[in-house]
Order: C-alpha cells, then structure tokens, then sequence
C-alpha cells in the first residue's frame, strides 16, 4: 500500500478531470456571440454549445417575459460546422474511456489494499488505466484546440432559419466550457502519467539463522 500513494493521487486527479469533461458537454457556453440585432436576440449575447444554441428573448417565446430559447443540433443540419459534431463525438468517447480509466485504477487499488499478491496483474491494470486517461485527454484536447482556433478567428456559422441566429457575430469570445475543458485535459493527462509510471515494488529475501 506505501508504494501506491501517487496511484491514489491518480485516481483523484482522473475523477476530477472525468467530472470536468461531463461538465463541459452539458454546458452551452462553448463560444459567446455577440450580435448586433436584438430584435429577437434581446440581450444581444447568444450562447453556442456543441448540442444547442440559446439566447434570452423577450419577444419569441413569450411577448413581454424574458425567456430563454435554445434550439438543439440535429445530425441533419449540415451547416453546423466540423468542429461541434467532432466535439460530441470526441467528448462522448472521452467520457466512457475516462470511465474505464477510473474502473481499472480502482479495481488496482483494490487489489494493493486488500493485500492481494498478484503484482504483474496490479500493474498491468495501473498500465491500461493510465492508457485510458492519455486517451481521454487527447480526445478532449482536440475539440476544446479546435473551437478555440474557431471563437480566435471569429468563425461564422451558417445557422438554419429555425435557431433565430445571424450567421456572422459581430465578436465572439471562448465560453466557460473551453477553460474547463482544459482543466480536464490537465488532470487527466497527469493521471495518465502517474499511472503509467507505476512500478512493482522491489522486494528481497532475507533469510536469518
């Protein structure tokens, strides 16, 4: 148990980086549009996620109350740039593998604390482990560079006439999900990296007369 103390802080680090990846795919501020119409676009801030798009409105839900709109991707509006279906597919992987990564570290840890003298199958599990952190984090890493490269140049989006959107923003800037996206990329890599220096401890015989 002494010699997997940094396996214990890799199975920390890789639970908050798996967290931090689920919490990037559910939130909507990937990128932040701001438009200069705010004839449906109230506030003239508009939120781009991977799965939707939403905006506070006055007038298109409900004249005269501040609603908020959001109209959701389909797999058939092929004006949705590369980027976000990347992102969902990415993300989505990253999720399972993350969580792979997480039942192989534990089922480690609980082997090395319970005592159990198989140590080449301890490591190969801490290996295969640290092998899916690695994997998660890239997949990560790909759609959170790609976005950002996105929201730098001020990419436009052709919109279908159903989300409300102007297909150009008049400036756009990176969203929470893409710093935390990062964060998660951090952790889980370092995880990976922990993991997979593990090594079985050296033991020697002593014999007394």
């Amino acid at each position: 148990v002494s010699t997997s103390h940094l396996q214990l802080a890799t199975f920390a680090l890789g639970t908050i980086g798996w967290i931090l990846c689920i919490v990037s795919m559910g939130i909507v501020e990937w990128r932040v549009w701001y438009v200069d119409n705010t004839t449906v676009i109230s506030s003239g801030i508009a939120w781009v996620g991977i799965w939707k798009v939403c905006f506070i409105s006055y007038l298109h839900v409900s004249p005269g109350y501040k609603e908020q709109f959001c109209h959701k991707f389909s797999g058939y509006d092929s004006s949705i740039p590369c980027e976000i279906y990347a992102a969902q597919g990415l993300l989505t992987i990253a999720m399972f593998v993350g969580l792979l990564g997480l039942t192989s570290t534990i089922f480690a840890l609980r082997n090395v604390c319970m005592g159990i003298t198989h140590k080449t199958l301890i490591t190969r599990f801490f290996l295969v482990g640290g092998f899916f952190y690695v994997f998660a984090g890239l997949c990560i890493l790909i759609p959170v560079s790609w976005n950002f490269y996105s929201v730098t140049h001020n990419q436009s989006i052709a919109f279908p006439p159903s989300s409300y959107m102007p297909s150009s923003p008049v400036a756009q800037e990176a969203g929470a999900a893409i710093p935390i996206g990062i964060v998660a990329v951090i952790l889980l890599l370092l995880s990976g990296t922990f993991s997979l220096s593990y090594r079985l401890p050296v033991t020697t015989n002593t014999t007394t007369k």
